[in-house]
């Protein structure tokens, strides 16, 4: 969607790892917001479904960090990748349709 933009950056001399950043930062914020959203009640959800069993475990906070470390690090390899892409385009193909 972003193509013409990445396009105009690189002829004027951004790098690779300033478009990657660039557009992984955006996205990557949206992820870290959802995981402190879904944190919460995610713990809620499954200490009330635990507390029907008789033999019960207590659910530390490192679960829920491992899972928002595993969310961001898969978001940031699929964003990246898909990044470096556009950005090793030649930026004459996205800037001559316009």
């Amino acid at each position: 969607m972003r193509t013409k933009e990445i396009g105009v950056r690189k002829v004027l001399g951004s790098s690779i790892a300033q478009i990657v950043a660039l557009l992984s930062f955006d996205f990557l914020k949206l992820v870290f917001v959802a995981v402190l959203l879904a944190s919460p009640i995610a713990w809620y959800c499954s200490k009330e479904w635990l507390n029907n069993y008789e033999y019960r475990i207590v659910m530390g906070g490192s679960v829920f960090l491992w899972a928002g470390a595993i969310a961001l690090s898969i978001a940031f390899l699929t964003i990246s990748a898909q990044s470096l892409k556009v950005a090793l385009a030649n930026p004459v193909d996205s800037l001559k349709n316009d």
